[in-house]
């Protein structure tokens, strides 16, 4: 008789995933008093009133309190939040939509009527990079978009400071088909046999590196079919193996749960969380968001970004507007960070060496160094010429 070989342990496989213990760990349920800084729990996801946190996001001592609490719901909790009036003025959505929505004309009329891959020729429509996009067709716009304090420090809570931002506007019409449950990048764009690659504790890691959310840029009632969330499910080890197979999807779809939201709310999830886009149900009504895939400093993000590029051509409006008192100081902070790059790896060490520190200078010390010297966008250019040169091969 042929001796059968063992699998190795320290290793996710989707064949000896178990449903019963991920139901275990996903019928908790979360009391608002175990939190803080929560205006409700709803469906076991805890809201957060942006405007009634006011100036606690600005003060640093209660803002770490919070992200720290942010923080520990995306990790031990619910792992979904929902920032309520993250935009208390829509004003800067309705500017970014409009810009959105002349790049999908143009995409419609060159596309010859094709689909995204989530959904079937005319019923999504998806602008990959809106990050760039936005920012070259209007460098204020962005800055105002971007220039967001409660963005800024979920996305830090998360990820720590320098965080890489990516985007894509995501426009769904009615008859909109709903995705499947599924897991996000890293791991979650990995297919069932090269996550089981991938030992257990880098399963654990790759949640670290990503932080998924969206902008709602329209109202969202359910029957437009936002985003279907599973909480606690990202505390499943073996999510990443397990998230394919169908007894795992049946329980999701059978317990999901989706939140209305409104124009200038934010949710925020662990990529390792089951979701899914919903179905668009309603008669008249486009579901638009703006998706956030924001990447930590220590991770690969998943589009390219030029971000020498953008930051030259962001750089004349945050200095107009920071000259005119528009933003504050932690929105120019948020936006600069939504922009230039803000890690100083990697780089050429023999070109581009430490200087007082352990580090080279980032772009985006550079980019604040400009804005409080006050130099002119042509000196900015330059000196972020120069930084390219050091850092190359």
């Amino acid at each position: 008789m042929k001796d059968t070989i063992k699998k190795p342990s320290g290793y996710f496989y989707a064949d000896e995933c178990s449903l019963d213990e991920f139901v275990g760990v996903v019928s908790q349920s979360l009391d608002k008093a175990e939190l803080s800084f929560a205006a409700a729990v709803e469906q076991n996801i805890p809201i957060y009133d942006i405007n009634a946190l006011g100036e606690k996001l600005s003060q640093p001592d209660t803002r770490l309190h919070i992200m720290s609490e942010w923080a520990d719901v995306l990790r031990n909790s619910a792992g979904v939040l929902v920032l309520k009036g993250a935009y208390a003025d829509t004003a800067p959505i309705d500017a970014a939509s409009e810009i959105y929505n002349g790049i999908i004309e143009t995409q419609r009329k060159e596309s010859d009527g094709e689909g995204d891959h989530f959904a079937k020729a005319g019923a999504n429509d998806r602008i990959w990079n809106s990050l760039q996009k936005l920012c070259d067709r209007s460098p204020e716009t962005f800055a105002r978009y971007f220039g967001n304090v409660a963005i800024a420090a979920v996305c830090e809570a998360w990820l720590g400071p320098n965080y890489q931002m990516t985007a894509q506007v995501n426009l769904v019409r009615p008859g909109g088909a709903a995705q499947q449950a599924h897991r996000d990048y890293h791991l979650g764009f990995q297919t069932a046999e090269a996550s089981s690659q991938y030992p257990a504790h880098v399963h654990d890691l790759s949640p670290a590196l990503t932080l998924q959310g969206a902008v709602a840029h329209t109202d969202m009632p359910v029957e437009t079919g936002p985003t279907k969330l599973l909480p606690f499910s990202q505390l499943y080890r073996a999510g990443y193996a397990a998230w394919r197979r169908e007894d795992f999807r049946n329980y999701f779809e059978a317990h999901q749960v989706q939140l209305p939201l409104s124009k200038g709310d934010a949710v925020f999830f662990s990529p390792a969380l089951f979701h899914a886009a919903g179905d668009n149900f309603s008669k008249n009504t486009g579901r638009m968001a703006n998706l956030l895939q924001v990447s930590s400093a220590f991770g690969r993000a998943m589009e390219t970004i030029d971000r020498k590029a953008m930051s030259e051509q962001l750089f004349p409006a945050m200095a107009k507007l920071q000259s005119e008192g528009a933003l504050t100081k932690g929105e120019i902070v948020a936006a600069v960070a939504s922009c230039a790059e803000g890690y100083s790896f990697p780089t050429n060490l023999d070109r581009d060496p430490p200087l007082g520190g352990l580090a080279p200078e980032t772009q985006q010390a550079i980019f604040h160094r400009a804005l409080a010297e006050k130099w002119t966008p042509e000196t900015f250019s330059k000196t972020l010429q120069k930084q390219v040169e050091r850092r190359k091969a």
